[in-house]
């Protein structure tokens, strides 16, 4: 048999293999070309059109030919089939409420979902004028309402175990994200919302305990990941039950670790917070709880404070006050503000009546992703002066009139667009303290750990007076 030159047969290796290059890996895509393609099907260049959501899970997409046939055999389908005669499960029950699209913004594409892309055309298709009015109202408002964020980095004696490293090594230890979670914990238990309960009452089944200030309350960790800030909170402060709410499925999770802890009760509810009703989760019933969450997403925030504190909770009846789970107290710790959406806000009341509309809400979110763009080896939210930087910029912006909106921005140099970031993501969490304070919590916004650690820092924290008027 003849042998194959080197060089050919590369060449025929090549053919077999998808043409589309991946720079990052430095060499073409390993997958097979589809059929009279030189691509893989992920790679194959395709009309959106042809392409439409999977209703099962919107996630992905699927030909539309090929819909009717996907919708029997998506693998999530079993899941969505289970998950829907749960008696918690309730479509979008803490989504918000929708708001009345008018002809104008059906015909711009405007929905409840506003995607990144189309939050930066609303930017660009300003004028100069019209940023600039922007940035000066951005300015005053911040100058108004965020006066009281507080530096609040608190690493308690409880959670020293993990500071030093003396935990089980089968858990990921990351220092950053220790330090996080230890901060995050260290103000709760500063703020009187969290203490050492070991040794504490526990609410049996479904009975009602007699002292409920002696009562070890559950814990709830909104979008639980891999449930690691639950795992040092049951190490270091003795809690006894855990749910944790995550609609993703993740390896390598606390739960076997939790698991092995004789005494505590852990439950996984893998569903979206945007359908949990809490009232109807009958392990919750008659237990008073906290509710923690460590970079809750965009508004996967604004659906939790929902979830905890909906209309149904805040005028049930006395009577029936018993038999529902009693907010304690929450730690929820924000992030990725640039997802945030205007139906899913829990404060659009309190923006429109500072003058912020809904079109300048989602210009504020997209400009909140600059906040992360520059260095963060200094803490820049507090280096820099806030109070003048955006009439310097708008003083410069006055020699570059008939610029584009893209253009003026691409000027701006990296430190002024990361501290208008820092300004809108505060401006949007203040908003969220004074809906907390208007449901009748004792509430703080702090910034819990140094931006060099995470310049996603900010925690909103909250307890009650009146466990049942929660």
């Amino acid at each position: 048999m003849k042998a194959v030159p080197v060089s050919e047969e590369l060449g025929l290796e090549m053919a077999s293999r998808c043409q589309f290059w991946l720079p990052k890996k430095n060499r073409f895509c390993a997958n097979s070309p589809i059929n009279d393609s030189k691509f893989c099907g992920n790679h194959s260049s395709r009309a959106d059109t042809q392409w439409v959501p999977c209703p099962v899970d919107p996630s992905h997409s699927v030909l539309r030919e090929n819909l009717e046939w996907h919708v029997k055999r998506c693998p999530l389908l079993k899941q969505t089939q289970s998950l829907a005669v749960q008696p918690f499960y309730q479509k979008g029950i803490n989504a918000g409420e929708e708001d009345s699209i008018s002809s104008d913004e059906l015909a711009s594409g405007f929905s409840d979902s506003i995607s990144s892309e189309m939050k930066r055309n609303i930017v660009y298709g300003m004028s100069g004028a019209e940023f600039h009015r922007l940035l000066a109202k951005i300015r005053a408002l911040h100058g108004l309402i965020c006066k009281d964020i507080q530096d609040s980095y608190r690493i308690k004696e409880a959670c020293n175990m993990w500071i030093k490293g003396e935990i089980d090594r089968k858990i990921p230890f990351q220092e950053k994200h220790v330090l996080q979670q230890a901060s995050i914990l260290g103000n709760m238990e500063e703020f009187g919302v969290l203490r050492n309960y070991d040794g504490g009452e526990q609410c049996e089944g479904n009975r009602s305990c007699g002292n409920e200030a002696n009562v070890a309350p559950a814990v709830i960790e909104f979008g639980a990941g891999r449930g690691y800030l639950t795992q040092m909170l049951a190490d270091c402060y003795g809690i006894k039950r855990v749910l944790l709410v995550e609609r993703k499925s993740y390896k390598l999770k606390a739960d076997r670790s939790l698991r092995q802890k004789e005494s505590l009760v852990l439950e996984r509810l893998r569903i979206d917070i945007e359908d949990l009703n809490l009232n109807a989760v009958e392990s919750l019933r008659h237990n008073p709880y906290l509710a923690i969450g460590k970079h809750l997403c965009g508004p996967a925030t604004d659906l939790a404070l929902r979830c905890c504190l909906t209309k149904q909770s805040n005028h049930v009846n006395t009577e029936q006050c018993g038999d529902r789970p009693k907010l304690r107290g929450l730690a929820i710790a924000t992030c990725c503000h640039h997802l945030c959406q205007w139906k899913h806000y829990t404060n659009k009341r309190y923006l429109l009546e500072l003058g912020i509309t809904k079109e300048e809400f989602l210009a504020i979110t997209w400009f909140t992703s600059w906040a992360v763009d520059a260095n963060h080896s200094e803490d820049i939210s507090d280096g820099a002066d806030l109070k003048t930087f955006l009439q310097s910029s708008e003083n410069e912006g006055d020699g570059m009139n008939g610029s584009t909106v893209e253009d003026i921005a691409r000027h701006m140099n990296p430190v002024e667009r990361a501290v208008l970031g820092f300004m809108c993501k505060e401006i949007i969490d203040m908003g969220r303290l004074m809906w907390l304070k208007e449901c009748g919590l004792e509430t703080q916004l702090v910034k819990y750990v140094p931006s060099s650690i995470s310049p996603e820092n900010h925690l909103l924290i909250a307890k009650c007076r009146n466990i049942c008027a929660a």
